[in-house]
């Protein structure tokens, strides 16, 4: 596997000898300081063309930077489902190589640069031929951190978590697995994320990042509710999923508590008790109930 300083030389020698491109500038995680580096970080690049057409035309070019295992081109598929793609302002090629490197390349014209260059805080410039990259301040996760949350969607978070898990448990009672995981997923799992998210910013100041889908939770948490959080995920049995869906409200309860204290929120204590009974109670019903009730 070619190493981070052989990937640099390459992607910057191809800019320098390729009079097309003009600028270099990258984004993503190898820009974080506050991220530890790995052997699965992408190089999440960003060449700045006279033009596209001519790089999209023969797409061979991209040879240069290795055996590709498999490529996406995620305009090109977004214009095939009839979505708006502006090939002449912008295209990107994310590659995995056979040696386990990935280049998520993209191409765009100094006109679109100038458009969003810098907005991602998690942006450093590599070459610049022309003095054409605006002065940007040193790379920062800040507009990752956790955000404090307001009252109105604390309220929000801990309303659906307790109103969508009838429809988990609906799902459970009907034998309708697909629905009743992804309605989990989709509705629990995203305002239980949400809390956790909450907690850990009080804990750390709001000066941290929780990582994309929660991928740093583990870094963060006590073992103990890490633990928890990890039984939250079940398999297909139903009654694994029953205890996934309770340990999901314990954790939930403990965290709403905290976050609610912190900010002086009022947690709905009314909620979580009649949905609980009403939850245990659907779990304990016979498989022939008439009646849920």
């Amino acid at each position: 596997m070619r190493n981070e300083q052989e990937m640099f030389e390459l992607i910057i020698s191809v800019a320098k000898n390729d009079e097309r491109i003009r600028a270099v500038y990258m984004n993503g995680s190898r820009t974080n300081p506050n991220v530890p580096k790995d052997i699965f970080q992408d190089y999440d690049i960003v060449y700045v063309v006279t033009d596209t057409s001519s790089f999209i035309k023969d797409e061979h070019w991209i040879e240069i930077y290795g055996d590709v295992l498999m490529k996406q081109e995620p305009d090109k598929l977004e214009k095939g489902k009839g979505l708006d793609a502006n090939f002449e302002r912008t295209y990107a090629y994310l590659m995995l190589f056979t040696d386990g490197n990935r280049i998520d390349l993209r191409i765009q014209t100094a006109e679109a640069m100038l458009e969003e260059y810098g907005e991602d805080k998690l942006t450093i410039p590599l070459l610049d031929k022309d003095a054409i990259l605006p002065s940007i301040p040193p790379p920062s996760d800040l507009d990752y951190h956790v955000n404090k949350p307001t009252e109105g969607q604390y309220d929000s978070c801990t309303n659906n978590f307790w109103w969508c898990l009838q429809n988990v448990a609906k799902g459970i009672r009907r034998d309708e697995l697909p629905y009743s995981k992804l309605m989990f997923e989709y509705t629990t799992r995203v305002a239980l994320d949400e809390m956790v998210n909450w907690w850990i910013g009080i804990e750390n100041d709001f000066q941290v990042s929780t990582g994309k889908m929660g991928k740093y939770f583990k870094k963060y948490l006590p073992e103990s509710y890490w633990e928890m959080y990890i039984n939250t995920y079940s398999d297909s049995d139903y009654e694994n999923m029953w205890q996934s869906v309770f340990i999901a409200c314990k954790l939930f309860r403990i965290l709403s508590h905290d976050v609610a204290n912190h900010f002086h929120f009022s947690y709905p204590v009314e909620d979580d008790n009649n949905m609980t009974k009403y939850l245990r109670h659907l779990r304990d019903l016979p498989a022939n109930a008439k009646e849920i009730f």
